[in-house]
């Protein structure tokens, strides 16, 4: 297996908006983030991911692209992330940005043309189709249900057709069908910034360019609604993979720069492998979604559901084997800018156990086969926002869509309205863009400002970077000496093969990683009780790391403990 840099270093992510505020206005910045690169190099990863800064009017949080060649302004400039880039670059670190490309903002420039008639040359930039009628009432082309709820059509009165847009209607899906369309996104949204030192990019929704243009009607499985989730048909289209070839042929091969994808919607491992296999000139990683979807409901995300362990160990497995024998290559992580927060959802954050979970995560992490992605904050063991907040606390469109949409259906039902705030409370996108705890000054040393753009989580004085820094048994302490652990032992945890032996178990999870004469065990227990360790499959081998400082009974393993042997 081929050794390269993007498979070799740890990723952390970076939400612009929330990681920390350079000039007092309250929301995060790019100039903030420069100002931080010696933490972030400090925690040993060798590559930075930012979310998107592009100039954007902020319906969806800077994924509605208004110019792919400009800086919302309240993030900064050209020349900011110019300066952001030769700062990672001076520390021997790469950093890749957020290529959003299936859609703009409504508010782009091409969509503006595209918009303006029929005849204009950029009208089929985007995806228009006439009014079906039934009985006389105007409906959309088909049934498909968007990602953020409601029709994925949008009348335009102007045009007299409705646009496509797979997430808000701020957002129209570009026709990718289009060469000039494509060429643009190429020269625009990806050459600009490569040549300015960019060294790649975690490309949003890359399975989506290419949809049904049939537009079938979905099958109805949610009948209480006209809309209907259609994620066979919006995903994984016919031209998928030409396009994506060409993508990379035409640019991204040019410049060494490195491909992550977000590839919802694809289960099977063979389909992902036509994505990720070196000789299919596509994509070198793509992230699987199976751990981060485990707790979402059939009717949408914020109806979660209980899970058992042993569905965590299948879809680990199925991942952590999948690339065993072919030329492809994987993903690990539990948190990004579109999850709740990993210890909320796979440890404890009870305040007894909060710390010692998301050490073990820690553990889980840092030993897994491929490359390991660490969402900012999740090195100290940011938990989710307290149940006591109110919705008037949650700012993002997808919630907030989720929450109306129930309020509306059920005429404000308090019950319903509880239960699909139960679910908000595990698994909203808000939880992970709360601003990051740096000290336990006000607003936890985000920003000067009275008031951030988004509420401080309540507990910023016990959890920070500041505080933890200087702790050698924190959690922050303990990521950073993992990330060293898989640095030093890289033939085994980056690469080696992975077994589960302990499948039936429902509290404990045991895995083997092997990589020629070497081999290493991993014990972490994700229940709040001691479970008992099979000691007999670590006979005569040494703990190198556990996440519990006093030595206790080997036979037994700790609540939320995890343990590494050699």
């Amino acid at each position: 297996m081929t050794k390269e840099w993007w498979k070799e270093g740890v990723v952390y992510q970076i939400y612009p908006s929330s990681f920390k505020d350079s000039n007092g206005d309250g929301i995060g910045d790019i100039p903030g983030i420069t100002s931080e690169l010696d933490y972030i190099k400090s925690l040993g990863v060798e590559i930075i991911w930012v979310s998107p800064f592009y100039k954007s009017p902020q319906y969806d949080m800077g994924y509605d692209i208004s110019d792919y060649q400009d800086v919302y302004e309240k993030y900064g400039t050209v020349e900011d992330v110019e300066a952001l880039i030769q700062g990672c670059h001076e520390r021997g670190m790469r950093i890749i940005f957020d290529l959003v490309v299936n859609h703009t903002s409504h508010l782009h420039a091409w969509f503006q043309e595209s918009a303006s008639s029929k005849t204009n040359p950029k009208h089929d930039w985007y995806i228009w189709r006439p009014a079906r009628y039934v009985n006389g009432e105007r409906l959309p082309p088909c049934n498909w249900r968007g990602f953020f709820g409601g029709s994925v059509w949008e009348w335009d009165d102007n045009i007299g057709e409705y646009y496509l847009h797979l997430f808000a209607k701020e957002q129209p899906d570009l026709n990718w069908e289009n060469p000039e369309v494509r060429q643009a996104i190429y020269n625009d949204a990806m050459r600009f910034w490569l040549d300015k030192g960019a060294d790649g990019f975690r490309i949003d929704t890359v399975n989506m360019y290419s949809k049904r243009l049939d537009f079938p009607d979905a099958p109805v499985v949610e009948p209480d609604t006209r809309w209907q989730p259609a994620y066979d048909l919006i995903c994984n289209g016919p031209r998928m993979h030409e396009f994506l070839r060409e993508m990379n042929d035409e640019v991204l091969s040019k410049y060494d720069a490195m491909t992550v994808g977000e590839l919802p919607h694809t289960p099977d491992p063979a389909h992902v492998l036509r994505y990720v296999s070196a000789s299919a000139r596509q994509l070198q990683q793509v992230f699987q979604m199976d751990l981060v979807f485990l707790d979402f409901g059939e009717r949408s995300k914020h109806y979660p559901r209980k899970w058992a362990l042993t569905e965590f160990k299948t879809a680990l497995e199925k991942w952590q084997n999948f690339i065993e024998g072919n030329d492809g290559w994987t993903t690990n992580f539990l948190e990004n800018h579109d999850t709740g927060r990993s210890v909320s959802r796979y440890g404890s954050d009870s305040p007894q156990f909060a710390a010692v979970s998301a050490k073990m995560l820690a553990v889980f992490l840092t030993t897994l086969t491929g490359t390991t992605y660490v969402y900012q904050g999740q090195e100290m063991g940011m938990v989710n926002a307290p149940k006591i907040w109110p919705i008037e606390e949650y700012k993002d469109i997808e919630t907030l869509n989720s929450y109306n949409e129930v309020k509306q259906i059920t005429g404000n039902d308090k019950v319903a309205l509880e239960e699909v705030m139960k679910g908000i409370q595990l698994t909203a996108r808000d939880h992970n863009r709360l601003p990051f705890q740096w000290d336990a000054s006000a607003n936890a040393g985000f920003t000067t400002a009275a008031k951030p753009w988004m509420r401080v989580h309540d507990n910023y004085r016990e959890i920070n970077a500041s505080q933890q820094s200087e702790d050698p048994t924190s959690v922050l302490s303990f990521w950073k000496n993992m990330i060293k652990l898989r640095k030093r032992y890289s033939e085994l945890f980056v690469h080696g093969s992975f077994k589960i032996c302990d499948f039936e178990d429902e509290n404990v999870l045991t895995y083997v990683k092997e990589h020629g004469k070497n081999r290493a065990i991993v014990m972490l227990n994700f229940s709040d009780t001691p479970q008992k360790a099979n000691v007999e499959l670590v006979r005569d081998m040494a703990i190198l790391v556990s996440n519990y400082t006093c030595k206790s009974d080997e036979s037994y393993l700790l609540p939320y403990e995890g343990r590494v042997y050699i």
